[in-house]
């Protein structure tokens, strides 16, 4: 965190000591933190973050910034990089042991851009941040497209189709992750867990989601299957993330999925005669119309 308070105090245009006057603590306190000596106190933490709306410092481009730096000094030899975000830090070795209702199954879930493993991990305490890195070379990779096709076998694999079972489309859904090592697709970020949502609640249309999708410009998950796959999976850096760190991305978070609400309702307005819902798919299918 030494470099981002540093960063912070010359973005706002504060000497040590003015810095130092306007979160109540001693000059030498902050020349200890940006040399790295010691970490501001969650107190501190607190005004910190103060600071830096008072400043209007743009802390959160910061910290993607630092993110960027470190990603940068990785040499992967042709690997993969990708991002991973994890509640109480990984224990080697990496297993595909996610929830089973997870977007693409049970699985170890990477992403291409820092974002979304920062914000789905921001809210707990324990958690840890990694860039990592994937050789693809003998492992059997599945890309789901960005449109219908994604949404549906996310929806296989929340359980939002299990009284279609047996059906052409039900087993065309379950073939497009099955016996795969590796699948990639777009990430539901938090812009994108409203629309998906509602379009599994029968609120808005496929042609409303896949309009979505498009807006939307999601980043891609790689999500390793296998035991195969997390064994071509290497950790290169582990990124603690501080008590203020958290609190910022906890903050943009909550504006990234009112922005993608917001977003959302323009696109559905724009298509709420076209397209059908997740229900008259789903009894399409039924009927052996799909």
């Amino acid at each position: 965190m030494q470099e981002l308070i540093k960063e912070i105090r010359q973005c706002a245009k504060l000497s040590q000591t003015e810095m130092a006057k306007k979160l109540n603590v001693g000059f030498a306190t902050i020349n200890r933190w940006e040399n790295g000596h010691t970490q501001p106190t969650r107190l501190a933490q607190e005004k910190l973050l103060e600071l830096c709306e008072q400043y209007n410092v743009p802390v959160y481009e910061m910290i993607l910034g630092s993110i960027g730096k470190i990603a940068d000094s990785v040499r992967t030899n042709g690997r993969l990089l990708l991002y991973h975000g994890s509640k109480s830090g990984l224990i080697e070795p990496i297993m595909p042991i996610s929830r089973e209702r997870c977007d693409f199954g049970k699985g170890f879930y990477m992403g291409t851009a820092p974002e979304q493993s920062l914000t789905l991990v921001c809210d707990f305490e324990e958690s840890k941040f990694y860039i990592v890195s994937i050789s693809l070379e003998g492992l059997n990779v599945s890309e789901i497209p960005a449109n219908i096709d994604w949404a549906m076998v996310v929806a296989f694999h929340r359980g939002k189709m299990e009284k279609i079972q047996g059906t052409p489309l039900y087993e065309k859904y379950k073939a497009m992750t099955a016996d795969k090592d590796v699948v990639v697709g777009s990430i539901a970020n938090d812009r994108m867990f409203f629309v998906i949502d509602n379009f599994f609640q029968e609120n808005i249309t496929d042609a409303a989601l896949v309009g979505s999708l498009s807006a939307l410009e999601l980043g891609k998950q790689y999500v390793a299957l296998t035991e195969k796959a997390c064994k071509a999976i290497r950790i290169e850096k582990e990124i603690p993330l501080s008590y203020f760190e958290k609190k910022v991305l906890q903050k943009v978070s909550e504006q990234n999925r009112k922005k993608g609400i917001d977003l959302a309702n323009e696109i559905c307005k724009d298509h709420r005669r076209e397209g059908r819902f997740f229900d008259e798919i789903l009894a399409a299918a039924q009927k052996g119309e799909v």
